[in-house]
């Protein structure tokens, strides 16, 4: 029983798996027919709109193609007209080339014709000539001597009297113009005409410093007069110290440094030293601050800041007592009135002025007159020929090539011929300083050499290693006896040479 129930249930479930089977086919069947349909209805489809595109495509490529057949007949037509315009141009320039080449021609005849036309005129001319040298037996040139003798004889006495009268009344208008033009100039500028001194005197607000000032022994003050190259003058004058020497920069730089070690209170001589060489820097500020000022001033400007230092050191060089930068800066105020007054130009003529002595500012250390000295730095640093030429020519040392070169040489006249402006005897004193010092440092082997006490003592420093003491007073000798055959002078000088060693170490 039991086993027919299991062939009956495994027939059944064959049967449902064969009818399952089947159903599936006939399903994967209706399937397959409907994808086929849809493929080519999608192929139809497909086709159709294809066939749209290429139609539209085929309209608009009839368009285009019809539009850029009428822009390339559009352009064809203005190439021609183009064409045909050059073409017109090209016929009128041959024409007009033509009619040149026939006014050339006719001009090169026309220029024949009168090239003999001349010729001509000159043969008869030349005739004419040697014919009334044969009736007058006489030259040309004797012809014309002759007539100027003839009315030489009948009109002497006439233009003598006109030609005096003529230069009378011209050199009179010219001189009373000339005056009232430098008196007004004058009157517009005053300045001061004080004369530098030759002494600086220092405020001390004790005498006790005095003391410390000069040092044990005198070390100090040596130190500090080795180092300065001033004399320092200690008298019973409460309060004060003087400072003496022809040189104003080396005031200037003692009374800088003597100051400071005032201030300080340390006075030893490595102090000295130290605080010289401080001060001469101060002072080298001073000078590039006074060579600016100094431009500003005079309304000068675009110098070369190089032009500028050498000139701020003319703020200590005297020239017969009167400061020459102060002189430099009236002149170029004159000069600049001058050359309003007479059409000249200003600029030239105040930056002539103002730099004509720059020489003087390094005349003790080139050669050469300081007129050649100044021409040679403005040289080198471009100063301009004109201003070159301006300052040049006013100690006459060359000629006098531009209207503000005698601008410039008028205005110095004028700046030195104020009264009181100048001391011969100070320049003199100054000169005879200035010469002791340059005997001394013409030998070999001198470091540095000082004129003090106002030229009676003339301290000569040597270089210790490159000579001895038996050569030093040598040199002593040879310095004195150079003093007595070039320099006059009253009473007698005292020449000291000093030759001190000194050896440093460090200990680490």
């Amino acid at each position: 029983m039991s086993l027919t129930i299991i062939l009956i249930t495994g027939g059944v479930g064959v049967a449902g798996i064969v009818v399952g089977y089947f159903l599936r086919w006939l399903i994967t069947l209706g399937q397959k027919g409907s994808m086929e349909l849809r493929i080519k209805q999608a192929l139809l489809e497909a086709k159709e709109k294809a066939s749209i595109i290429v139609t539209e495509a085929e309209k608009e490529a009839t368009t285009l193609t019809t539009e850029a057949k009428v822009k390339v007949e559009e352009k064809e037509q203005q190439l021609k007209k183009l064409e045909d315009r050059l073409l017109k141009k090209d016929e009128l320039l041959d024409k007009r080339q033509g009619d040149i080449d026939k006014e050339v021609e006719s001009i090169k005849r026309k220029i024949e014709e009168i090239r003999v036309v001349k010729e001509q005129v000159d043969q008869l001319n030349t005739s004419k000539k040697a014919e009334l040298e044969r009736l007058a037996k006489l030259s040309t040139d004797e012809a014309k001597a002759e007539l100027l003798r003839q009315i030489e004889r009948e009109y002497q006495d006439d233009l003598t009297a006109r030609i005096r009268k003529f230069e009378y009344n011209t050199t009179d208008i010219l001189e009373n113009k000339a005056k009232d033009m430098l008196a007004t100039i004058i009157q517009r500028l005053s300045s001061s005409t004080v004369p530098e001194v030759m002494s600086t005197t220092i405020d001390i607000p004790s005498d006790d410093l005095k003391g410390k000032i000069i040092g044990k022994e005198g070390r100090n003050i040596r130190a500090f007069e080795k180092a300065s190259g001033v004399e320092v003058i200690i008298d019973d004058t409460p309060g004060s110290i003087v400072l003496s020497s022809f040189d104003p920069v080396r005031r200037q730089i003692a009374k800088t440094a003597l100051s400071n070690l005032i201030s300080d209170g340390r006075i030893q001589p490595a102090r000295i030293e130290e605080m010289v060489e401080k001060a001469k820097e101060e002072i080298a500020k001073v000078i590039k601050e006074r060579g600016e000022q100094a431009a500003y001033e005079a309304g000068v400007f675009n110098l070369d800041p190089r032009i500028l230092l050498i000139l701020g050191r003319l703020h200590f060089r005297t020239s017969y007592g009167q400061n020459v930068l102060q002189h430099s800066i009236e002149m170029a105020h004159l000069a600049g009135m001058l050359a309003e007054e007479l059409g000249a130009d200003v600029t030239v003529a105040r930056a002539g002025a103002l730099l004509h002595d720059i020489g003087k500012a390094v005349d003790h250390e080139v050669t050469g007159t300081h007129v050649e000295i100044g021409r040679r730095i403005l040289e080198k640093f471009n100063a301009g020929e004109a201003i070159i030429k301006a300052m040049q020519a006013h100690h006459e040392e060359y000629p006098y090539e531009t209207l503000e070169s005698i601008i410039v040489k008028v205005a110095d006249n004028i700046s030195g011929g104020r009264p009181g402006a100048r001391r011969d005897s100070v320049e003199n004193y100054l000169k005879r300083l200035k010469d002791l010092e340059d005997i001394a440092n013409s030998f070999k082997g001198i470091e540095k050499s000082y004129a003090i006490q106002a030229g009676r003592e003339l301290r000569v420093f040597v270089r210790p290693e490159e000579m001895s003491d038996l050569e030093a007073r040598k040199l002593a000798r040879d310095i004195t006896l150079r003093i007595e055959q070039e320099l006059k002078y009253p009473g007698e000088i005292k020449v000291t040479v000093i030759r001190e060693s000194r050896v440093v170490e460090y200990a680490r």
